[in-house]
């Protein structure tokens, strides 16, 4: 999925002619009102929880639907978190956590809001609090903030700290993430239009304009409705993704019990140990292919770092990579005793022996399986 900007994002900081904005409403959003807006005016959604509610009833009001931030997870597209982590959450085991990156972003709202509506003429009010579709009780959105323009109207913004790692994400589009979670804000709200606007880097905005895709919200809504009532209301857990996070998250759901056992279906255990097998035997198959490719591009290069192409460089093997300490202090001892100097590092030897549940706490879980059996 992709969506294009309103008009060319800024490309030189913080500063000079807003994007997209009107003659003589650079400075329109310095004079926003202080008050939110009226529950009245958002055409399909109404106030759940104000914005000032105490934390246990926003916790709660979370659980009780599919928020913005909640979307992209369900539909397996956010690398923090996927639909086991929402599952684990709205069933209350796995509450919501605020990390420092999160508390950080917040409190940046406020800066890329100003910024923002002063590049595109626009007033920005704050967001009421947590909303709720009129038909569909299980559809919330907690917007950041809300743009008005000179008529009037009306559109969700969502703010976005992003680092200078990912600026190139965000030359030409929004990212799918950021771009699901405002639809799903369009999809609640009844809004035709909304904006996201990034500080990238700290010193750089890009903001776009995204008008309602009633295509893909009906798409969004059909399938978030469905996985709500399959995996919330009945109960079913869905079943575990490939990513880093639902791995991460699987470490640590459970208080395991040392050499505790649990029977397992056989049917099920042999197909998923079939289809392992095969999955690594192509994959060895594959990095094997991999290496010959790459060592015919090395036996090219010789002695020489850089590949060139009419003068361009193709590729490169210079020898830039990891440090040898093994073989450095076997062929140059006194070298290396020079330069060897010690470290502080924890004694887990010692830690096992002393504290043994403690020490097995911090270690990782690793999954093994016998070729036989």
């Amino acid at each position: 999925m992709t969506t294009r900007p309103e008009s060319k994002p800024p490309a030189h900081g913080c500063h000079g002619p807003a994007a997209g904005a009107k003659d003589g409403q650079g400075q329109r959003s310095d004079s926003a009102p202080l008050t939110p807006p009226a529950p009245g005016e958002f055409p399909t959604a109404r106030l759940l929880l104000p914005a000032d509610a105490p934390e246990d009833q926003w916790h709660a009001a979370r659980r009780s639907g599919i928020g913005g931030s909640d979307v992209a997870a369900v539909l397996g597209m956010n690398r923090y978190g996927g639909p086991l982590h929402v599952w684990e959450e709205k069933h209350g085991r796995g509450d919501y956590i605020d990390s420092e990156a999160a508390e950080c972003g917040r409190e940046l709202e406020d800066t890329i809001a100003r910024i923002f509506g002063r590049r595109a003429g626009l007033a920005i009010e704050p967001a009421p609090g947590t909303l709720q579709h009129i038909d569909r009780p299980w559809m919330l959105a907690n917007l950041d903030r809300i743009a008005v323009d000179t008529d009037g109207t009306r559109a969700p913004v969502e703010c976005k700290n992003r680092s200078e790692r990912q600026a190139r994400q965000w030359d030409d589009e929004v990212p799918d993430a950021p771009a699901l979670q405002l639809h799903w804000y369009l999809a609640v709200t009844g809004y035709t239009h909304g904006y996201v606007a990034a500080l990238i880097g700290g010193n750089r905005l890009r903001w776009f304009r995204l008008e309602r895709d009633q295509e893909l919200i009906d798409h969004l809504v059909s399938y978030c409705g469905e996985w709500w009532q399959r995996h919330i209301v009945d109960g079913v857990p869905p079943a575990p993704d490939g990513s880093a996070a639902t791995t991460e998250l699987l470490a640590h759901l459970w208080d395991v019990g040392q050499d505790a056992t649990t029977e397992v279906d056989p049917v099920e255990t042999m197909i998923l140990k079939t289809r392992r097998n095969e999955l690594r035997a192509r994959i060895e198959a594959d990095e094997k292919e991999l290496s010959e490719v790459e060592n015919q591009m090395r036996a090219t290069l010789g002695a020489a770092e850089v590949a060139l192409i009419g003068g361009r460089p193709a590729y490169t093997w210079r020898q830039n990579g990891n440090f040898a300490p093994a073989r450095f202090r076997e062929e140059q001892p006194e070298l290396a005793a020079e330069y060897t100097h010690q470290v502080p590092a924890i004694d887990t030897v010692r830690l096992a022996a002393d504290h043994p549940k403690i020490y097995r706490t911090y270690r990782a879980r690793v999954l093994r399986v016998p070729s036989q059996g």
